[in-house]
This record gives structure tokens, C-alpha cells and sequence, in this order.
């Protein structure tokens, strides 16, 4: 019976695959079910109920350093990222994290800005968010989710009377489509991320090289005791070396800018 319910869950997460299939910025084909659009009036309303419940910074100074590093990312935007208003917020909060919204908003933590000693490491973070939005990684979750829900809900009412076997194999199942689908495709997409990232800084005139300086940080930081297994993000040594093998080609573009007297100055 396990190995015909496995057949079954395979069969249904194919099927959705191929009914909406896309491709990521690097090449990646997706499973994307969802609308855009609905997409990004769900990031619109949560972004507003954050700015109602967190008040953004009174430091005028540091607002405007991370608007200006958010502004050159946004600048080497493709047309259709870079012509949207985006609304970026610095919110007063302790958190060592940022993030983008589908609906192109923008937030990043004061605490942040303790742990990202300068302009180029924000420009790391704020790429990297970014770089979600462009993937389209919010959708592409939810529509994993989705799938995966969909299969096991399908095959639990086609495999038979209920009884306490059935519950015990589907709840395997559950959690073998957790950490073997969901959770690795959440690595995929920070990894993913990352690289983009990296080539968005490195357009913008931020030193690419300044975002493993940053995976430093994070390290010395604070440190997770999940294993990367099981977790939703890739360890900070597995971030740094794939940073390390893509960082060739943002370091030329870097060094172009450079020599022209193009790069960032926010601060």
C-alpha cells in the first residue's frame, strides 16, 4: 500500500506541475499556481498592519542611508520591478533581519544595522529580499503547499477505510513531504536569493565581496542548533561558499564601476 500511495502522491504533484510551470530568474523551472496579483495584495495588507503595530525609526539618518542603498538596488531593477513604487520602511525593532514583499515593499530592522556594518553588507540583505520578489518565491511556497496538501488529501480519501495504519502512514507522510519537499525548497529559494542578490549589489556599485563579511557577522551573531536538514535556510558556511563560487562575475561588474567612479555612496 506505501508504495501505491507514493505513486499517487507523485502522480498529483506532477500533474500540478505541469499545469503551471515557470522558470526563476536563474533558469529554475517552478511550480507557481497562484496570481501574482493576489500575491501582492496579500503583501500590501500585512506590510500595512506591520507599519500599524511597529513604528517606524525617528532616526532620520539611518532612514535615509537605508532608503538610498534600497534606492540603487531598486535602480538595476528589470522595467517591470524597477517602474513600481516601491515603499520602504526602517522599523524600530531589535530583529537582526529585513525583508521584501511581494506588492514591492521593503522593511528592514534597526537591528540590522548593528550587525551589517556598512553600506555594501545592507546592500546584501536588501538584494537578497529582493531577490525573493523577483523569484517569485512567496508564490511559489504557497503553491508547494498547496500541491502537497492536495496529494496527501487525495491520497488519504482513495487509499481505503480509516484505521490506525492509514493515520500512521499518512502522518509519515506528512512529515517526509515536509522535510523532504517544503523545507528544501525553502533552502533552494534563500540560495537562490543569495545569488541574486549578490548580482543586484554588485550592479547597484556595493562590494559584493562585503556579503560574506556579512555571513560573519551573522555567525558571530548568534548561531542555530537546527541542522540544516531540518531547517528552513542553509547554514551560514554553506551560504558562504556558494557565495564564494558565484562572487566572479559581481566582482568584474564591481570593479568596472569602480574604475568609472560609479560606485554607492549612501554612507
Amino acid at each position: 500500500m506505501t508504495s501505491k500511495l507514493l505513486r499517487m502522491l507523485t502522480i498529483g504533484l506532477v500533474s500540478s506541475a505541469l499545469v503551471a510551470c515557470s522558470t526563476s530568474p536563474t533558469g529554475r523551472k517552478q511550480l507557481v499556481l497562484m496570481p501574482d496579483s493576489q500575491l501582492n495584495e496579500m503583501g500590501v495588507a500585512s506590510f500595512s498592519e506591520m507599519k500599524s503595530s511597529t513604528p517606524a525609526s525617528s532616526s532620520t539618518k539611518a532612514t535615509q542611508n537605508v532608503q538610498c542603498v534600497a534606492d540603487r538596488i531598486i535602480a538595476v531593477l528589470p522595467d517591470e520591478y524597477r517602474n513600481q513604487a516601491w515603499e520602504v520602511v526602517l522599523f524600530n525593532d531589535e530583529q537582526v533581519n529585513a525583508f521584501a514583499l511581494p506588492g514591492y515593499k521593503i522593511g528592514v530592522y534597526t537591528g540590522l544595522l548593528d550587525v551589517a556594518q556598512n553600506q555594501s553588507q545592507l546592500a546584501a540583505v536588501i538584494g537578497h529580499e529582493v531577490g525573493h520578489v523577483m523569484a517569485r518565491h512567496g508564490n511559489e511556497r504557497v503553491s508547494t503547499q498547496l500541491a502537497t496538501n492536495q496529494a496527501l488529501a487525495i491520497g488519504y480519501q482513495l487509499s481505503g477505510e480509516d484505521s490506525a495504519t492509514k493515520a500512521a502512514i499518512f502522518q509519515g507522510l506528512g512529515i517526509g513531504a515536509q522535510v523532504g519537499i517544503i523545507l528544501p525548497f525553502s533552502r533552494i529559494h534563500e540560495s537562490e536569493a543569495d545569488v541574486i542578490g549578490l548580482d543586484l549589489m554588485a550592479k547597484a556599485g556595493f562590494d559584493p565581496e562585503e556579503s560574506i563579511k556579512l555571513w560573519q557577522n551573522m555567525a558571530k551573531n548568534g548561531s542555530s542548533t537546527t541542522p540544516e536538514f531540518l531547517s528552513t535556510h542553509p547554514s551560514h558556511d554553506t551560504r558562504m561558499k556558494d557565495l564564494n563560487a558565484a562572487m566572479a562575475t559581481p566582482k568584474q561588474v564591481y570593479a568596472s564601476l569602480k574604475s568609472a567612479n560609479k560606485v554607492a555612496n549612501c554612507y
